[in-house]
């Protein structure tokens, strides 16, 4: 019951080598994508709040923040958080993560669906991760100790084993939103920066859309590697594949 399952060990490896994966392609995008200069010169920061103008929002601030792609929209402060690299670079791939992040006060500013999701579930999702494995375990020792199955049992120990698979389902639900959220955000960045002459059709709108492309499937291995944690407690739980005994 509480020994290392290889099939738990190995989904944990595959999730750890899909972000790695994710991640080594951001920077290789970015690095690349940092090689190629703007027409317009101007700089993330400038970019940033050029858009926000545009889009009649003025109540977002743009700060410098330490860090290497360490770029982020803080919507309870309502400030705009860009790395140097990106605050004061005059390259595509400064664009893009610029534009990208200005995507997400958009978003704030308009009440877009995904935006208010990711802030709902962010703290019940981390709660679900943490604590559902313990619940499942919990239910299928008691079901175990009761002479029972879990996916056959209607008692307390299943729907603790429910409960816990129920919290793993938050989690995914929340990488799925974040995944459409970041996607729009990306979608958002490339059309502005194309319609207010920032970047140009051709090499740098290409560049830009490499780089939020990259940038968006460090959040695509986060939902996978969701899912298998889900299907597998599920799987422990009996819900899924028949019923399971230990």
């Amino acid at each position: 019951m509480f020994g290392i399952d290889p099939i738990y060990l190995a989904i944990l490896g595959l999730g750890a080598l899909m972000s790695f994966a994710a991640s080594m392609y951001v920077k290789a995008a970015f690095n690349s994508g940092a090689q190629i200069g703007l027409r317009s010169g101007l700089t993330g920061a400038e970019i940033a709040r050029r858009i926000l103008r545009s889009q009649g929002v003025d109540n977002v601030e743009v700060h410098e923040h330490q860090g290497f792609l360490s770029d982020h929209y803080n919507p309870m402060a309502k400030t705009l958080n860009l790395s140097p690299d990106v605050y004061h670079g005059r390259s595509a791939a400064a664009a893009g993560v610029a534009a990208h992040e200005v995507g997400h006060a958009l978003q704030h500013a308009q009440g877009d669906l995904s935006m208010w999701a990711r802030s709902i579930l962010v703290y019940p999702a981390y709660f679900g991760s943490m604590i559902g494995p313990w619940l499942v375990i919990a239910g299928i020792a008691m079901a175990t100790a009761q002479g029972t199955v879990a996916a056959h049992s209607t008692g307390f120990a299943y729907y603790l084993a429910i409960g816990g698979v129920g919290l793993f389902g938050v989690a995914f639900a929340l990488s799925t939103f974040i995944v459409f959220n970041e996607f729009n955000a990306s979608a958002r960045a490339r059309v502005l920066l194309v319609e207010l002459g920032v970047t140009v059709p051709g090499e740098e709108d290409d560049t830009v859309r490499r780089v939020l492309l990259a940038a968006g499937l460090t959040y695509v291995a986060a939902a996978l590697n969701s899912l298998m944690q889900l299907l597998y407690w599920a799987w422990k739980a009996g819900l899924i594949g028949g019923q399971r005994r230990e």
